[in-house]
């Protein structure tokens, strides 16, 4: 059969990426990323929604690093320092950070023989994230192809979708939502202020899908 690799990041987005990846016929070999987030929890969600995909393989990769790398006043997600904005803000880019997470899930995909790399960055992201958009997605694609000297596709499945519209996917995929996580803090439940929370509730009210969310507010 063949493979694709996932970037699950525990998000809805990335699951729902991960099950086109199968609804596209290939198994899903999955990867995770630490890199120093304050949202841990995302990760915990990225274990159940692997498990619950059936993703044949998930791994955990340690890049805790990154939160040296970026140090301080760059990034509020790594930084505790940093006010968590309720709004979209330049503080909740983590730079290029799709670039660096792709690179080496290329490498993986090159090792275990994958043709595909399935990342989940969607419509509403792409004029504020530049490693979301449809030509970072062509270029990266275009770069490990030669770097591999392979046909490994970067796959966006969700670059012409609103989040609205992910979430109505999500429910024909038959997506864990309840088990993913978004909000960039990390209690015991969203907390329902961050700009991550707010587009979640946003998006389940616009596809008139029932929030299986806890919310602190």
């Amino acid at each position: 059969m063949r493979k694709a690799v996932c970037l699950l990041s525990g998000g809805p987005d990335s699951a729902v990426a991960a099950a086109a990846a199968k609804r596209d016929g290939y198994e899903a070999y999955c990867l995770s990323f630490d890199y120093g987030q304050i949202a841990s929890n995302e990760i915990k969600s990225a274990k159940l929604v692997a498990k619950k995909l059936g993703a044949k393989e998930h791994k955990i990769v340690d890049l805790s690093v990154l939160k040296d790398i970026y140090g301080s006043g760059v990034t509020a997600l790594t930084d505790k320092k940093m006010k968590m904005p309720e709004k979209f803000e330049p503080s909740v880019i983590v730079p290029f950070r799709n670039g660096i997470l792709i690179s080496i899930a290329a490498g993986y995909a090159a090792a275990i023989g994958a043709e595909a790399i399935y990342y989940g960055a969607q419509k509403d992201d792409a004029p504020f994230y530049p490693d979301c958009r449809p030509e970072f997605a062509k270029a990266i694609s275009e770069a490990i192809s030669r770097g591999t000297d392979s046909k490994i596709a970067v796959e966006n499945p969700l670059a012409n979708m609103e989040k609205f519209e992910v979430i109505i996917l999500a429910t024909k995929l038959k997506v864990p939502l309840g088990l993913t996580w978004s909000c960039y803090l990390n209690g015991n439940v969203h907390c329902g202020r961050c700009e991550s929370c707010r587009n979640r509730k946003n998006a389940f009210k616009a596809a008139k899908v029932k929030d299986p969310t806890k919310y602190a507010v």
